[in-house]
């Protein structure tokens, strides 16, 4: 039976990839937990009646396993990729090997032929922003080739992880009770709680780091010749992710062609009526493994647009579902 090793299994994504793993069939016995610095006798969920020792990679036999899957920050994966590649194949959901030119980025469903060479033994995962945007477009980019995509997106304090999520909560607790903030505005350096905060990610000349990422990988992804313009905002949510994408196509579009394709798209459900309370929003989407679409309208201000509302679990539907089904179409292929 293959084996697997998920890496950060103990770190939100990590989990969620452990629960698709379960979901899917896949034995505790055939499945291997790994967490930096753990200590011995830790161990980590898997499923309702299974519990996974939890290995430290400095130890681990990476030789046991067939894949592992990097559900770590980027330093961590950079740390270990190398032990790993040299027994098995890598799913690298951290962005470390983003930058490699040799390294497929996939989503699975929309680019499955990067996994057509036979030596590739790297691949990575877009962020779940990413993922989230394209695979809704994935049909309408087959017969209405894509030029330029605008993002505007709302993210949730999870994209920073669990101390931000905490901060969230405190600050909010705190408000209530009338006190001071001054010492949780430690991750955002500024208020989150009932705020909304236009940086996400450290700055890189005018465009933050996470602006500059989701660019550089729908490139990736779509190929080079893509214009792409990103925008991201914190919102005080602790799970999720909503986008408005304005799409311009090369070639003449409508938004009754596109919401059939994208009804059509495996992963993606459209629950788009024009009435109040006729879309999906953040807080509807939590533990949810579909991406949801809303608000699909023809965009008047250019010859050949239209723009769309997204939304999914960031953590569950796009980065580790996308993680799992490459993992599927590996083994398959």
């Amino acid at each position: 039976m293959t084996k697997i090793a998920v890496v950060g299994a103990m770190d939100q994504i990590g989990r969620e990839i452990l629960s698709f793993l379960n979901e899917g069939g896949y034995q505790a016995s055939d499945v291997f937990a790994l967490e930096p610095h753990s200590p011995l006798g830790n161990m980590v969920s898997y499923g309702e009646d299974d519990e996974l020792d939890v290995y430290n990679p400095d130890e681990f036999d990476f030789s046991k396993a067939d894949y592992v899957i990097f559900a770590t920050d980027k330093q961590t994966a950079k740390h270990y990729l190398a032990k790993a590649c040299a027994h098995a194949k890598v799913i690298d959901c951290s962005s470390a090997t983003f930058e490699d030119t040799n390294v497929p980025m996939l989503i699975a469903g929309l680019n499955d032929h990067a996994l057509g060479d036979k030596s590739v033994r790297v691949v990575s995962v877009p962020s779940a922003l990413t993922t989230q945007i394209l695979l809704p477009l994935t049909k309408v980019n087959e017969e209405f080739p894509i030029a330029r995509l605008v993002t505007s997106a709302y993210v949730s304090t999870s994209v920073y992880g669990k101390a931000a999520m905490d901060e969230l909560f405190n600050q909010t607790r705190k408000i209530f009770m009338n006190a001071t903030l001054a010492d949780d505005e430690q991750v955002f350096q500024k208020q989150i709680a009932f705020n909304v905060l236009p940086q996400v990610g450290s700055f890189i000349g005018d465009e933050t780091q996470f602006e500059w990422a989701v660019n550089a990988e729908i490139k990736k992804v779509l190929g080079g010749k893509i214009k792409v313009h990103a925008n991201a905002a914190f919102v005080p949510a602790f799970i999720g992710a909503g986008a408005f994408v304005n799409v311009e196509c090369a070639v003449d579009v409508d938004a009754e062609s596109v919401r059939k394709l994208m009804q059509s798209t495996e992963n993606v459900v459209v629950f788009d009526k024009q009435l109040d309370g006729g879309y999906v929003s953040l807080n509807d989407v939590q533990g949810e493994d579909m991406i949801y679409v809303s608000r699909i309208r023809q965009d008047v201000s250019v010859t050949n647009g239209f723009s769309f509302w997204c939304v999914a679990d960031n953590l569950r539907a796009s980065t580790a579902q996308n993680a799992f089904q490459v993992l599927k179409l590996w083994l398959n292929s």
